[in-house]
C-alpha cells in the first residue's frame, strides 16, 4: 500500500525484463478463470494483471482471462489449477473453508471490520495460507479484499425473528452457517448467478459488499441493503506449483512484480469502490444504511458463536493467527 511498493514492484519487473529473450517460438498461453463478472473490480485488476505479465514477458507468456465463471465455475477454478486444467486463476478465499478452516479465517464475523484490520489479519494469516496452497501444489500470487459485507433483502428487517425463513444465498461455511442460526434458509448460488437466483426467486437475500450488488444490479430485485460491516473476505490469484517451477528467475520476478502492483491497485479499488457502489445503491432505488442497534446486537451475538466454532475448528494454526492478529491492535 506504500509508494515503496510500486517502486520495488517496477524494478523487479524492468530488470526481469531485461533478463527475457524467450522468442515468439516458445510463447505459451495461459488460460485464467474468474468467477465474477469482467466489470468487477476483482476481474479489471486480474485483467490488468494478465496484460502485465503478457507485456512484461515480451509475449512469452500470454495471459488471457475469463470472467463469469465462462471457463471453470468459481467453486471449480482452485481444482482446475491444483491438476493442471488451468495453469492459474482467481477465487474467494474463504469457498475453501470446507478442506481447511484456516481459510475461512477472514469471514469470521467482526473479527476484521475495517480495511486497516484486514489488511493485518492478511499479514497474521498469510504464512499459513502459503504452506497449506504449497502442500496442495499451488504458489499464492496475490490477494486483495472485498468491501466490508452488509445484509441485501427483499424487506424491513429489524430483528433476527424477521429473517425466519427467508432464502439466503450461502457462498461459503461462514454464509451457510450465518444462514442457520438466523433461522433462514441457506441456498449455494454462485456469484455469476446471483441477478438469476434473486429474479426467480430462488433466493430473496445474502450477505455480500455494496460492490456485489452494484454489479449485479440486485436493486431490480432487492429493496434494502444493512450496513453491518460483518468482515472484509479475500479473492486470491494462484498458480499450478509445476507451472511455476518450470519458469526460469526472471519470469518469477515478473509475475511477482505484476502481482504486487495488482495487489495494491485492487486493494485501493477495493477501498474506493465501497462508497460509490452504495451511492450506486441507492440511485437504483434501495435503501441503505446501517442496521439498527437491537439487530447489530443480535448480530455480533451470532458472531461471538461463529467466531468461537472457527477457532476451534482451525485448532493450533487458528489460534497462532488470531495471536498474531491481536498483537498488531
Amino acid at each position: 500500500m506504500k509508494a515503496s511498493i510500486k517502486k520495488h514492484a517496477a524494478t523487479l519487473m524492468v530488470s526481469a525484463a531485461l533478463a527475457v529473450t524467450a522468442s515468439a517460438a516458445f510463447a505459451e498461453k495461459w488460460d485464467m478463470p474468474l468467477a465474477y463478472s469482467a466489470t468487477n473490480f476483482h476481474s479489471a485488476t486480474a485483467a490488468e494483471f494478465a496484460k502485465c505479465i503478457t507485456t512484461g514477458t515480451g509475449g512469452a507468456i500470454e495471459v488471457v482471462t475469463h470472467p463469469s465463471g465462462s471457463l471453470f465455475k468459481g467453486a471449480d477454478i482452485k481444482r482446475a489449477i491444483q491438476t493442471g486444467q488451468a495453469p492459474i486463476g482467481e477465487r474467494l478465499l474463504s469457498g475453501h473453508q470446507n478442506e481447511n478452516a484456516v481459510f475461512g479465517v477472514d469471514s469470521v464475523p467482526f473479527l476484521a471490520t475495517s480495511f486497516d484490520d484486514a489488511a493485518k489479519l492478511w499479514k497474521a494469516a498469510k504464512p499459513t495460507m502459503e504452506k497449506i496452497l504449497d502442500e496442495q501444489n499451488l504458489v499464492l500470487l496475490y490477494s486483495v479484499p472485498w468491501p466490508p459485507q452488509g445484509l441485501y433483502f427483499k424487506q424491513e428487517v429489524n430483528s433476527v425473528a424477521d429473517m425466519e425463513g427467508i432464502k439466503f444465498r450461502s457462498y461459503n461455511n461462514a454464509t451457510a452457517r450465518l444462514a442457520e442460526l438466523t433461522g433462514m434458509l441457506p441456498v449455494q448460488i454462485e456469484a455469476a448467478e446471483i441477478s438469476q437466483a434473486f429474479a426467480t426467486g430462488v433466493a430473496d437475500a445474502m450477505v455480500s459488499s455494496g460492490s456485489t450488488g452494484y454489479d449485479r444490479k440486485v436493486w431490480e430485485s432487492l429493496t434494502h441493503f444493512y450496513e453491518v460491516d460483518a468482515w472484509l473476505p479475500r479473492n486470491y490469484v494462484m498458480i499450478n506449483k509445476d507451472v511455476w517451477n518450470g519458469l526460469d528467475e526472471a519470469q518469477h520476478n515478473i509475475i511477482k512484480g505484476c502481482a504486487e502492483l495488482a495487489e495494491y491497485a485492487g486493494t485501493w479499488r477495493a477501498v474506493e469502490y465501497t462508497q460509490f457502489t452504495l451511492n450506486g445503491l441507492r440511485a437504483g432505488g434501495m435503501t441503505v444504511g446501517p442496521a439498527g442497534e437491537s439487530l447489530q446486537g443480535e448480530l455480533k451475538e451470532i458472531g461471538a458463536t461463529m467466531a468461537a466454532e472457527w477457532l476451534e475448528n482451525a485448532g493450533e494454526d487458528g489460534k497462532a493467527i488470531i495471536d498474531a492478529y491481536n498483537s498488531m491492535q
